[in-house]
C-alpha cells in the first residue's frame, strides 16, 4: 500500500471531514491520495496561513481535531501563525507538511540548505507545538499517527505536527505490520479531587458574594451545559474572560459580563467586589488582572479550576488549586452539592443589577454617525439563534466582546493568546465547514482585513454562507489608541501611511455582494439585508477614525478603575466598605 494512501484512510477513520490546504510540489502525493477519499473534502485555501486559521477555526467550532496541510519551505513556515495560535489557545489541530526527499535533506551536515525548499520546519515550530516530528522511516507511520492524534488531544489540547518527506509519501508499506502507538496509563488521585471540591462547596456556602469567572477551558471541556445547571442550582454570577465570552449565555440574568482590561465595567467592578471567585478553565493573566495582579480581587478567596498545572499559582496565588478537566470538575461538582441557600445571595445580586444597570456598554449614540458598540449590540437582534460569530483582532474584537448578546446555542470565536490581525475571515470558512448549515459571521477591521483578504475567492468558490461585517475607521485603530495615550498623538504608520482599497468593489471583484453604512438610521435595513438569504455578503461599516475602545484600563491601576475614569466620590460607593 502506497503510505499517502495510509495517511488519508487514517484520517479517515478518525472522522475527519475536511483538509485545509494549499497544494505544493511536496504534498503532491497526499493530495493525490486525498482526491480519492471522497468522504474527505478538501479546502484549497489561497494563502497557507490561512489554510492553517481555517482548520483552527474547524477545531474551535466542531470541538474536534482541524487538519492543515501545506509544502516544504515558503508553504510550511507560512503556516506557524495559525500553529502557535493553536498553541497558545489549547485547540487541537494536526498539521501535515511536506518535506524534500529525505536524500536531499542536509540532516546534521553543516550546510544551511540542500534541496529545493529545504527547511527544517520541525525544528522551528518545537516551542509552538506538543509534538513535532520528521518522518524519516516508512514503517514507523503508524505509530508516529496515532501518536499525533493522541497528544493533540490528551490533557491541555494543543497543535501537532508532522513532516513527511516525498520519497516517504510514495513509499510502499504493509499496514499489518506497522507498529502502534501504546497510549500511556494516566493514574488520577481522584480522592484528591473529591476532597477538593468538598473544600470548594464548603468555601462557596460561606461565600455571600461569589462570582465564577468562566474561561476558554469552559468550551474546550464541553462543560457549557454543566456550568449553567450549576448556576441555576446556585443563582452564583458569572462573568467570563474574551475567550471563554460564549461559556454561558448573555440572555441570562446571572450573566455580569466580560472581565479585564477591555472589559464591561460592571463585570470588574463585580469581580472587584466579590470575596470568592471560581475560576473556570482561565489563566488568570495581565489581561484579566491587569499590570499588577496584587490589586486583583483582593478581598477575594480565590479557586482555580484548570487543566494545566502550569497555570495554577503562576500569577494569581489560589486558596484552593484543582488540576482537572473543566467538565469533570463540575459535573463532580453537581453531583456532590445537595443544597445551596440562594437567598443570602440576594443583596449582592441586586448590587450586580445596579452595576449592569449604571455602567452599560454603551449609551444611545448623541450624533448620527455609528457607534460600534451600538452597532454591535443592534446587530445581535438580527443574528440566528445558532450564528457563530468570528471576530478579527484589533478594536473591532473588543467592541463586539462588549456589547455582543450571544444566546445558548451561539459561538464566539477569536484568537487571545496569538492575537493575529486577519484571522476572522478565514476562521469563519473553517467554522462554515464545520458546520455548513449554520449562519457564520466575521467581524473584521478594515486594517486586518486585509491581510487575509484573498480568501473571499475561497468564500465565493464554495458558496459559503459567510457574512463578513467590516467596521472601518480608516486605520489600524487600536495601534493608534496607544499612540494617542502614549505617543502624543503621533499616528506613525497608523494614519500615517495607511490605506485601504474600496471594499465594495474588492468584494464585488470576487462577485459577493456588498453594501455600506455611515449612519445610525441605517443599521436596522443593512442588517436585514445581511441575513435575507444564505449567500456570502459584505457589510462595511464607516466608523469615524477618533473613536476609541472604552472602558480600557490604564497601565497599574485596578480593573475596577477603568478609563474613562468615574468621578472619586461616586467610584468609592461602588466599593463594597471593608474592601480596600
Amino acid at each position: 500500500m502506497k503510505l499517502s494512501d495510509f495517511i488519508v484512510e487514517f484520517l479517515e477513520q478518525n472522522k475527519i471531514t475536511s483538509v485545509f490546504e494549499l497544494s505544493g510540489g511536496s504534498i503532491i502525493h497526499i493530495l493525490d491520495s486525498l482526491h480519492k477519499k471522497k468522504k474527505i473534502g478538501i479546502i484549497s485555501m489561497h494563502h497557507e496561513q490561512a489554510a492553517a486559521i481555517a482548520a483552527e477555526g474547524f477545531a474551535r467550532s466542531k470541538g474536534s481535531i482541524g487538519v492543515a496541510m501545506a509544502t516544504s519551505g515558503p508553504g510550511a513556515t507560512n503556516m506557524i501563525t495559525g500553529i502557535a495560535s493553536c498553541f497558545f489557545d489549547s485547540i487541537p489541530c494536526v498539521f501535515i507538511t511536506g518535506q524534500v526527499n529525505t536524500y536531499e535533506f542536509k540532516f546534521s551536515k553543516p550546510v544551511r540548505q540542500i534541496g529545493f525548499q529545504e527547511t527544517d520546519i520541525v525544528s522551528i515550530v518545537r516551542p509552538i507545538v506538543k509534538y513535532a516530528q520528521l518522518v524519516s522511516e516508512p514503517n514507523k507511520i503508524r505509530y508516529y499517527l496515532e501518536k499525533a492524534f493522541y497528544l493533540a488531544r490528551e490533557g491541555r489540547s494543543g497543535p501537532v505536527l508532522l513532516d513527511i518527506p516525498m520519497n516517504i509519501q510514495r513509499s510502499n508499506i504493509i499496514p499489518k505490520r506497522l507498529k502502534p502507538f501504546k497510549k500511556p496509563v494516566i493514574r488520577k488521585n481522584r480522592y484528591d479531587i473529591n476532597t477538593k471540591i468538598q473544600e470548594s462547596i464548603k468555601a462557596l456556602s460561606l461565600s455571600s458574594r461569589p462570582v465564577i469567572l468562566a474561561g476558554g477551558g469552559v468550551n474546550l471541556s464541553n462543560a457549557r451545559k454543566d456550568l449553567k445547571s450549576f448556576v441555576e442550582k446556585t443563582g452564583i454570577p458569572v462573568v467570563t474572560s474574551l475567550m471563554g465570552i460564549d461559556a454561558f449565555p448573555h440572555n441570562n440574568r446571572f450573566f455580569c459580563g466580560m472581565l479585564g482590561v477591555y472589559g464591561n465595567r460592571y463585570a470588574n467592578l463585580t469581580v472587584a467586589n466579590s470575596d470568592l471567585i471560581l475560576a473556570l478553565g482561565t489563566r488568570l493573566d495581565t489581561r484579566q488582572t491587569g499590570t499588577n495582579p496584587k490589586t486583583f480581587a483582593r478581598n477575594a478567596k480565590i479557586i482555580h479550576v484548570d487543566i494545566d498545572k502550569n497555570e495554577l499559582n503562576n500569577k494569581v496565588r489560589a486558596d484552593i488549586a484543582i488540576e482537572t478537566d473543566i467538565k469533570v470538575f463540575l459535573t463532580a461538582l453537581n453531583k456532590t452539592l445537595k443544597k445551596f441557600d440562594k437567598t443570602k445571595l440576594a443583596e449582592w445580586q441586586k448590587r450586580i443589577s445596579d452595576y449592569k444597570k449604571n455602567y452599560p456598554s454603551f449609551l444611545l449614540p448623541k450624533k448620527t454617525h455609528i457607534n460600534p458598540n451600538f452597532f454591535i449590540n443592534k446587530l445581535s437582534g438580527f443574528l440566528p439563534d445558532n450564528a457563530i460569530i468570528c471576530a478579527d483582532i484589533g478594536q473591532n474584537q473588543i467592541w463586539t466582546a462588549q456589547s455582543i448578546l450571544l444566546k445558548e446555542n451561539m459561538r464566539f470565536l477569536t484568537q487571545g493568546g496569538m492575537g493575529a490581525m486577519g484571522s476572522a475571515l478565514p476562521m469563519a470558512v473553517g467554522a462554515s465547514f464545520a458546520y455548513p448549515k449554520k449562519t457564520i459571521i466575521a467581524i473584521c477591521g478594515d486594517g486586518g482585513f486585509q491581510l487575509n483578504s484573498q480568501e473571499l475567492e475561497t468564500i465565493y468558490h464554495h458558496n459559503l454562507p459567510v457574512k463578513i461585517i467590516i467596521i472601518n475607521n480608516s486605520c489600524y485603530g487600536m495601534v493608534r489608541q496607544f499612540q494617542k495615550q502614549y505617543f502624543n498623538s503621533v499616528f506613525q504608520s497608523t494614519v500615517i501611511g495607511y490605506s485601504s482599497p474600496d471594499f465594495r468593489k474588492l468584494a464585488m471583484a470576487y462577485k459577493i455582494k456588498a453594501l455600506k453604512i455611515t449612519v445610525n438610521s441605517q443599521i436596522s435595513k443593512a442588517c436585514k439585508w445581511l441575513f435575507k438569504d444564505a449567500k456570502p455578503a459584505l457589510l462595511e461599516v464607516k466608523i469615524p477614525s477618533h473613536i476609541q475602545v472604552f472602558p480600557k484600563l490604564s497601565v497599574g491601576r485596578p480593573i475596577e478603575d477603568q478609563d474613562p475614569l468615574l468621578p472619586r466620590n461616586e467610584f468609592k460607593t461602588l466599593i463594597i466598605k471593608g474592601n480596600k
